[in-house]
């Protein structure tokens, strides 16, 4: 029989917004860390589109002696504009760069 890893979770406080104080087990990735960017859907009453709360990823405490990352916790943005996407080192930019023309096209 072929033997299953298990998926393991961490648990991981959550800093300000409406999940402020809160504690969640979150599932980790391969490297062993929580994702960057957590997002929790929260339906509309009125049944409309869900309302997305965005928190991303902060160490929570360094250790004395080395300066090693203690742990990690969510922190409330309000205000992120990545959309969900994933943005790759090689991705362009969304808006051009204003005052310079392409020097491939003129």
């Amino acid at each position: 029989m072929a033997e299953t890893e298990a998926v393991k979770s961490q648990d991981t406080p959550f800093e300000g917004g409406p999940m402020d104080g809160r504690v969640l087990p979150v599932l980790c990735g391969p490297t062993g860390h929580p994702p960057k960017t957590y997002r929790i859907p929260v339906p509309d009453p009125d049944g409309g589109p869900p309302t997305v709360l965005v928190y991303h990823r902060v160490p929570r405490g360094y250790s004395k002696r080395l300066g090693l990352i203690r742990g990690w916790k969510y922190r409330y943005d309000p205000d992120d504009r990545s959309g969900g996407r994933l943005r790759w080192p090689w991705s362009k930019p969304d808006v051009p760069p204003s005052g310079k023309p392409d020097e491939a096209n003129g």
